[in-house]
């Protein structure tokens, strides 16, 4: 099947429900996996679907539907962050304009959008204490969930992010992984003796992961830690400032994969055993 999103889950609950294996692709992957297309209808996309699925059937990868409290966790976290949007939609362009208006009308502004704001105030501390008393309620969920905020940087919304986008740990439990799904690992891009791009990230990401993490290793080099002596050091060293957060960003990554590994809590002072 073609993942489409919300429209895939009467299907893929009924299908789930009758033990049918299921292979849930990325629409994109196999767009790409077609080569050059022209035309669009829903007998060809079907007829593109079966071709891909028959072409690369030795590397099947069968669909598990997450946990039912993975589920509420994935609607409670789209709601706040649509109430944080919303929130900033009506407070940044009042704060932005204050030094361009005169006061009394900024006074009025701010009246205007004043009780939407408290309203929406209240509604993101609502859902802020579902997510808790979910995850905590849930001991695998709140196991993996204390492991990734142990680790400096990374807080509830990250920490909740991660688990979405992981499916627990269990879709994606690599760090190199886990880096090119948040759009973080870098590329080389060359060919021959002409060709010498820079090394730089895919746009092909999750967006949503991508700026949690990035927000998260901002945080962490703001801190005194070894996060912060590490992008000092590499600035010093003449490394370009944006190089240097997205080897941060990385770093976090394979920290939080490697507390999820050892099932320990992040330790600044860990070293590895010699063999």
């Amino acid at each position: 099947m073609e993942h489409t999103g919300i429209y895939n889950a009467h299907l893929l609950e009924l299908l789930n429900d009758l033990k049918l294996s299921i292979w849930l692709e990325s629409s994109l992957q196999i767009k790409q996996a077609g080569g050059m297309q022209r035309g669009k209808t829903d007998k060809v996309d079907a007829q593109r679907i079966a071709q891909y699925a028959y072409r690369f059937r030795d590397q099947v990868r069968l669909w598990t539907p997450p946990r039912q409290v993975l589920q509420k966790l994935a609607f409670l976290s789209a709601t706040r962050q649509r109430l944080n949007q919303a929130y900033n939609l009506l407070a940044v362009p009042v704060t932005e304009q204050e030094t361009f208006i005169s006061k009394s009308l900024q006074k009025t502004l701010k009246g205007n959008v004043k009780k939407s704001l408290s309203a929406l105030k209240e509604e993101q501390k609502a859902i802020e204490v579902q997510i808790h008393n979910l995850i905590q309620a849930d001991a695998h969920l709140k196991e993996l969930f204390d492991l990734m905020v142990s680790v400096p940087g990374v807080g509830p919304v990250i920490a909740t992010e991660l688990l979405l986008a992981t499916n627990e740990m269990q879709a994606i439990n690599d760090p190199k992984k886990l880096a090119c799904h948040a759009g973080v690992a870098p590329f080389e891009y060359r060919s021959g003796s002409s060709i010498r791009g820079r090394t730089k990230v895919s746009h092909q990401a999750r967006k949503r992961l991508k700026a949690l993490v990035h927000l998260g290793t901002m945080s962490a080099i703001q801190i005194a830690g070894d996060l912060q002596d590490y992008y000092v050091r590499k600035i010093n060293e003449g490394k370009p400032p944006m190089l240097v957060i997205n080897a941060a960003r990385n770093k976090l990554i394979h920290r939080v994969c490697a507390v999820v590994r050892r099932g320990e809590k992040y330790d600044k002072n860990y070293a590895p055993a010699l063999a």
